[in-house]
């Protein structure tokens, strides 16, 4: 069922609900935006990945506050729990994302008020670890976007596998995401749209007798070429010449790199490089050298995580904020 589910499913601009992509932890958008393989205790991570939730985690919650550029902001809330009679633990999430308030006009221009476009998911996690080193999870996801009259649901999952290896420091994840279908269409009698499925592969190494980590993710793999390519646009306002683009480059852009300074116990530097993102805003006369990259830092007090991230999108600035504790005051 699956395996036909994804054939099916597109990617980029063609697909519907595409903020299920926009990272709901600091860490994570610090890291690039795409992560699966992180070696840590941050339930933010999960978030993506359910097979990162663990254990440790338990009465674990995470918070997440995202601001950007013309009012549009995200908030997150996940909390984690550990059963001990089937060994699986369990976690609820919640994405919520508003663009702000919007002036509502008719075709003439004329102001009738205004309207609060807005997205969000609800959804339920598990992970049950298999012969020590083996983690398998599973996210099941209720969709539901509210623009103006206009609104539609969906219902989504997500499967994951991760391979630890403590001995050696080295973790391995696979990820499938977005698997579903839309349950209502913005406009009801409207074909359903299909959903932003992506297939993603990754590997986190921790040093032995360095403060450092490292992870390498690959994301969309069920599709080659990823790269954005609007035909009328090139033939009005740019040149086509500049879509062209080799094999290498359309490997490239499969790719997220980062990179974690474990400077102590307490303190963390966080950095990532999303070459999809830096192709895809340094487009034309709107380059910024910085596009792409990501920075943020993690204080890791005994009961509390405060973590914080940032990043280019062309002259704009993102802030994400994420709070880490335990429910009942634990160290975490």
């Amino acid at each position: 069922m699956f395996v036909t589910s994804a054939s099916a499913q597109t990617l980029g601009g063609n697909a519907v609900f595409s903020y299920l992509l926009q990272p709901n932890a600091a860490k994570l958008s610090a890291l690039g935006g795409i992560n699966i393989s992180s070696i840590g205790n941050d339930l933010g991570m999960a978030y993506n990945n359910p097979a990162l939730l663990r254990d440790d985690m338990h009465q674990q919650i995470s918070t997440s506050f995202y601001s950007f550029a013309e009012g549009l902001q995200q908030v997150g809330l996940t909390s984690a729990f550990h059963r001990q009679s089937s060994n699986t633990n369990i976690a609820l999430g919640l994405q919520y994302l508003s663009y702000g308030s919007i002036t509502q006009t008719d075709p003439a221009g004329n102001i009738l008020g205004v309207f609060k476009p807005a997205d969000y998911t609800l959804q339920i996690m598990f992970s049950h670890v298999y012969k020590t080193n083996w983690w398998i999870g599973l996210t099941t996801k209720y969709i539901n976007s509210s623009y103006g009259q206009y609104h539609a649901t969906g219902l989504a999952f997500d499967w994951g596998i991760a391979y630890l290896n403590s001995n050696k420091l080295l973790q391995v994840s696979f990820l499938a995401k977005n698997m579903g279908t839309q349950l209502s269409t913005y406009v009801p009698s409207a074909p359903k749209e299909e959903l932003p499925f992506d297939l993603q592969l990754g590997i986190t190494k921790k040093l032995e007798n360095a403060p450092f980590q490292f992870s390498l993710t690959a994301h969309h793999l069920q599709q080659f070429n990823i790269l954005y390519n609007d035909p009328l646009f090139n033939n009005t306002e740019g040149d086509a010449r500049l879509n062209q683009k080799n094999t290498v480059q359309k490997i490239l852009t499969h790719l997220v790199f980062s990179s974690e300074l474990l400077l102590s116990d307490q303190l963390q530097i966080n950095a990532g490089l999303n070459l999809m993102r830096r192709q895809s805003l340094n487009a034309y006369n709107m380059t910024n050298g910085l596009n792409g990259f990501t920075l943020g830092f993690g204080l890791l007090l005994n009961k509390l995580h405060i973590r914080y991230a940032t990043g280019f999108y062309q002259q704009n600035l993102f802030h994400q904020f994420s709070l880490n504790f335990n429910l009942k005051g634990s160290k975490l």
